[in-house]
This record gives structure tokens, sequence and C-alpha cells, in this order.
């Protein structure tokens, strides 16, 4: 058992930009679910930080997320 105090919260962010899609066995490419300007909930340890410009970014596949807020 873990206090609630020790369990981690999903981060919310939005989404900035959007990729092709994840490439199939096929050679086809998945249809995004997410679209840009979307706000969504993600785990703290999802995706890769990054910094451009002076902006923190964070790259994450689709699946890190776990809920688009609506």
């Amino acid at each position: 058992m873990l206090p609630d105090t020790a369990k981690e919260k999903p981060k919310r962010g939005k989404v900035v930009s959007v990729g092709d899609g994840k490439q199939l066995d096929n050679g086809s490419r998945a249809e995004m679910t997410v679209k840009k300007g979307q706000e969504v909930l993600f785990t703290s340890y999802a995706g890769t930080e990054v910094k451009v410009d002076g902006k923190e970014y964070i790259i994450m596949d689709e699946s890190d997320i776990l809920a688009i807020i609506e």
C-alpha cells in the first residue's frame, strides 16, 4: 500500500504538433487519434524532454498519453 502522497499524479499538457503515425508491419501508417491543440494527461515518466529556443517540450509516443481532455 502506498499513501496518496507517494502516488504519481498525471501531468497535463497541450499538443503542439503530431507526427504521421506509427508505421505498421504492412508499411502503412496508423491514424493518429490525438490532434494538435488538444489537452492531454500523461505520466511524469512519459517521453523525452527537450529544449528548443528556450522552451521545454516533451516528445512522446501516442501510447504514452493517458487521456484526452475535452
